[in-house]
């Protein structure tokens, strides 16, 4: 299985790449910081030009890997394996805050550039470790998992999968995306939205507390009575501007039994089916979520496909009753498919992983997932499409029939339910009053790239009049020029204040700063 097209949706049948995912990728990583000159009065290029690496060895727990180490090859991978012709100056695999601080501190008195990583997706212009001169800072190791009383202790470098796996196990539950691989750190720090997103809220709500390494190598503990400033950014703002989490103490809640669902039809019944849900989905029930998909490209030989699948958590016997609100005003679906699942066992279906063993649902060695490449951009959506709007839609999915491409289109996942329980300022997760996240994403075979990138860039530019400039910071596009307001809003400027604060020589720095 691919990291994309791994899986059946919960009994529905195998489906292609972008069917996969549903909701938030994050980044795999920090995009690449370069200190300056400022941030540190010690900072200056090592005078022979290579930096004393069994210096940093010795002043950490982990393991340092460098370029002929028999490992490099594997650790220097990002999921996305468009970017596997990078090859970074170093890769320092952490076993603590401590050895986030000792990377930091030798990158700085040696004039050398920082990336972060912690596993996930990798969206194009943040190949997050792939610069020729970066020392990449790796917190996937910070894995362990913890579930104590109604509380989450998560590493930051703990993938969704093993997650859910140990989460679930206990009883509890946590909102977050439906990808195995995306880690937990990337999803949180940028808002967190995913299949019980209505549910439950964002993943980043459920945040009690972080623990984060600033700038100057201090250890911090972020939460509403420590580090306010600190906290409230961290929860919205995106990762690798402000410090680098390492782990994160979650509320959780009891875990409730799911009812999924997944429909489909023809891309002929999109004017229909796009104008019935925009109107139901995000306003329905906030136990009803749901993503609506218009695909096409290589995997969909007889034509463009346009799906829906959603979690409901009240009483199963009620799903048919919910989806009456849209059912009742569409034509009917060629293929329908229900069941009920506990939540461990949902998510791990979501994560492509319902008869695989936890700890073989990833991509590295011994593990029974497989990478895809692949480009993405993003919109929010604030406002419900017009009949030009749908027409722009369904225009660019069939598009994607002539793309080259092995899977492309759109996923539009519905936000409103317990999203709107707090307003727009409350954290740096701007979009509280949005009707959706939107992705556009694309996989491609070898040396197509470019025409990936240009056809999900397309599709945003096609559907920017329709639904303004917004976006997604998890996913992260270097080409939105107004990146600020498009990400953040009217948050932008406390986002910056907080950036002064804790990052004020500017020693994380990236293509999309605050």
């Amino acid at each position: 299985m691919t990291s994309w097209s791994r899986r059946a949706v919960l009994g529905a049948g195998a489906l292609g790449a972008l069917t996969a995912c549903t909701s938030d990728g994050g980044s795999s990583s920090a995009p690449t910081p370069a200190p300056s000159s400022a941030s540190s009065a010690t900072t200056s290029p090592t005078p022979s030009g290579k930096p004393p690496w069994s210096q940093l060895q010795r002043s950490v727990q982990g393991t340092l890997t460098l370029p002929g180490d028999p490992d490099y090859d594997q650790v220097r991978l990002l999921e996305n394996p468009r970017y596997d012709g990078e090859h970074p100056l170093a890769v320092l695999s952490v076993a603590s805050a401590a050895d986030v601080a000792a990377g930091f501190a030798f990158a700085q008195d040696h004039g050398l550039p920082v990336a972060i990583r912690s596993g996930g997706h990798s969206y194009p212009g943040w190949s997050g470790g792939g610069k020729p001169k970066a020392l990449v800072v790796d917190v996937r190791p910070l894995d362990q998992v913890q579930v104590t009383g109604s509380t989450a202790t998560v590493g930051a470098g703990a993938a969704l999968a093993h997650v859910y796996d140990v989460v679930g196990g206990s009883g509890r539950a946590i909102a977050g995306g439906s990808c195995a691989t995306v880690g937990i750190a990337g999803l949180t720090l940028g808002g967190g939205v995913g299949v019980l997103t209505r549910a439950m809220g964002l993943t980043c709500d459920a945040v009690q507390s972080m623990q984060v390494v600033t700038a100057d190598g201090t250890i911090r503990t972020a939460s509403a009575d420590e580090e306010p400033d600190l906290y409230w950014a961290l929860r919205g703002g995106g990762g690798g501007h402000l410090g680098v989490v390492t782990s994160f103490v979650l509320d959780t809640q009891e875990a409730p039994t799911l009812s999924t669902f997944y429909l489909a039809w023809s891309l002929d019944a999109a004017p229909d089916v796009v104008a019935a849900w925009q109107g139901w989905a995000p306003s329905a029930d906030h136990r009803l979520w749901s993503t609506l998909k218009g695909l096409g490209g290589q995997s969909h030989p007889s034509g463009p496909t346009l799906l829906l699948s959603g979690t409901w958590t009240g009483p199963s016997s009620a799903l048919d009753g919910q989806l009456a609100g849209l059912l009742d005003h569409v034509p009917a679906p060629s293929t329908r498919s229900t069941k009920v699942l506990g939540y461990r066992d949902a998510m791990m279906s979501y994560a492509g992983c319902a008869s695989i063993p936890a700890d073989k649902c990833h991509t590295g060695p011994g593990g029974d997932l497989q990478r895809e490449a692949f480009g993405a951009t993003s919109h929010v959506a604030y406002d419900p499409l017009d009949s030009a709007g749908i027409g722009d839609l369904v225009d660019q999915v069939q598009a994607a029939q002539s793309s080259g491409l092995k899977e492309a289109g759109i996923s539009i996942d519905a936000l409103g339910g317990r999203v709107r329980d707090l307003a727009p300022g409350d954290t740096a997760f701007v979009h509280r009053t949005a009707l959706a996240t939107v992705q556009y994403t694309a996989t491609f075979p070898p040396g197509s790239a470019k025409a990936a990138d240009a056809y999900v860039r397309g599709f945003r530019a096609a559907m920017t009049p329709h639904w303004g400039s917004h976006a997604y910071v998890n996913y992260a596009d270097p080409t939105i020029t107004d990146y600020l307001p498009a990400y953040f809003g009217a948050n932008a400027d406390r986002l910056a204040q907080a950036r002064s604060t804790y990052d004020p020589h500017g020693f994380f720095t990236q293509p999309q700063d605050f």
